[in-house]
């Protein structure tokens, strides 16, 4: 009887990586997918009106944190700008005299004028990118806040399905904002817009 090759367990361990090492290199798409499961759950019936004002107010968010990080040149700064910009949208609707979606977009447009008038670490082309990026998708939260609900979070989940894209597209190039949080960004992004097509 002939004796298993000496490195065959090894060869099995190697193609197979352990479960424990696999969710810490993934750590961003696990803590995407909890993040999503636990607001699906607490949104329980939500309508789709209450929805879409959740959704729409948020999304200008995502590329104010691409513009702050980007004027900010360090992408070891995208957590923090994150965890501010989620004390503001927490923070806003706690007054009633201006939409949270409108203050992000103010401040993406402030942004963007700074980085044309002083320029930017990146350059102009990153810098152009970034513009075109929150200006299409500041566009979509608010045309969707704007018209019908059921209309509304059709273009809301292109909006989230499509910045979810650009995450991946960012994550794949490794510029402007942490590879961590593109990945975790782009996960929730995607699982938001099915959330807002089929759970709403």
């Amino acid at each position: 009887m002939q004796a298993p090759h000496p490195h065959a367990t090894t060869h099995a361990t190697a193609e197979r990586p352990h479960p424990a090492g696999v969710l810490k290199r993934r750590w961003p798409t696990a803590l995407a997918v909890v993040v999503v499961a636990l607001n699906v759950l607490a949104s329980g019936s939500e309508d789709v009106a209450d929805a879409v004002g959740g959704f729409g107010e948020t999304l200008p968010l995502l590329p104010l944190i691409y513009l702050v990080v980007h004027q900010i040149g360090k992408p070891q700064a995208t957590w923090p700008v994150l965890g501010a910009g989620l004390v503001a949208v927490f923070a806003l609707p706690l007054q009633d005299v201006v939409a949270p979606s409108r203050v992000l977009v103010a401040l993406a447009l402030v942004l963007l004028a700074w980085g044309a008038v002083r320029g930017t670490p990146h350059g102009r082309a990153t810098f152009g990118a970034q513009a075109v990026g929150a200006l299409v998708f500041c566009g979509l939260a608010l045309g969707g806040l704007a018209v019908d609900p059921d209309l509304g979070r059709h273009l809301l989940a292109a909006g989230w399905f499509f910045h979810g894209v650009w995450d991946f597209v960012h994550l794949r190039l490794g510029k402007v904002v942490s590879r961590t949080f593109a990945e975790w960004c782009g996960v929730i992004d995607v699982l938001v817009a099915v959330q807002l097509l089929f759970l709403v």
